[in-house]
Formats: C-alpha cells, sequence, structure tokens
C-alpha cells in the first residue's frame, strides 16, 4: 500500500503543472516590464544624438526637434500638415516630393 504522506503520481504532475504556469507569466510580466521601461528610456530623445527632443510650434503644428543637432521629428500626418499652410517655398516642394516618394513606396510594400 502507499505511504499517505507521499504525493501521487497526479499531485506531482498537477504541482509541476501549477509551477510551470506560474514561471512562464513571470517571465512574460518581467518581459513586458522590460519593453516598457525601454521605451520610457528612450521616449522624447533624439534618433540621432540621444539627447532630449524639445516640443516646439511650427505653423500650428507640435513637431520635436533636437537643440544638438538641429533635426526635426514629425508624428503622423504633421508632415501632410505643414506642407498644407499657405506659405509657398522650396522647402514645401521638397518636402512635397519626399512624402509623395514614400506615399508610392507603400503602395507597392503594403
Amino acid at each position: 500500500m502507499s505511504d499517505p504522506k507521499k504525493p501521487s503520481k497526479n499531485e506531482d504532475e498537477y504541482f509541476a503543472k501549477l509551477d510551470a504556469e506560474l514561471l512562464a507569466r513571470t517571465r512574460a510580466r518581467e518581459h513586458q516590464e522590460r519593453d516598457e521601461a525601454e521605451r520610457r528610456s528612450h521616449y522624447m530623445k533624439c534618433p540621432k544624438t540621444g539627447h532630449d527632443l524639445v516640443t516646439i510650434s511650427l505653423h500650428g503644428v507640435q513637431v520635436d526637434t533636437c537643440q544638438h543637432c538641429g533635426g526635426l521629428w514629425l508624428d503622423a500626418g504633421e508632415l501632410d500638415t505643414l506642407l498644407k499652410h499657405e506659405e509657398p517655398g522650396l522647402l514645401r516642394k521638397v518636402f512635397g516630393d519626399v512624402v509623395t516618394g514614400m506615399r508610392g513606396r507603400r503602395k507597392e510594400n503594403p
């Protein structure tokens, strides 16, 4: 007859499964926390120099600039808004050509 103090094979399997599930959840949570911490460390940092970005208003659009390298960083849709501004000029033409080229590539690579 089996010893009542000794766990059965089914109990061992049950607790091993619970331990594995707990370990998997813990690892997933730690991975998610690491990813979030990394995103926070890069938030509002210049992709080129790593310096802090400063938000300025340019023709009513909030754009991010790097005071160190002079880089100008635009979020989705901000370039289109700037291009619609009434002030004509070479910069508008260049940006327009860039946006047109990017849109063409997006259509080719859905």
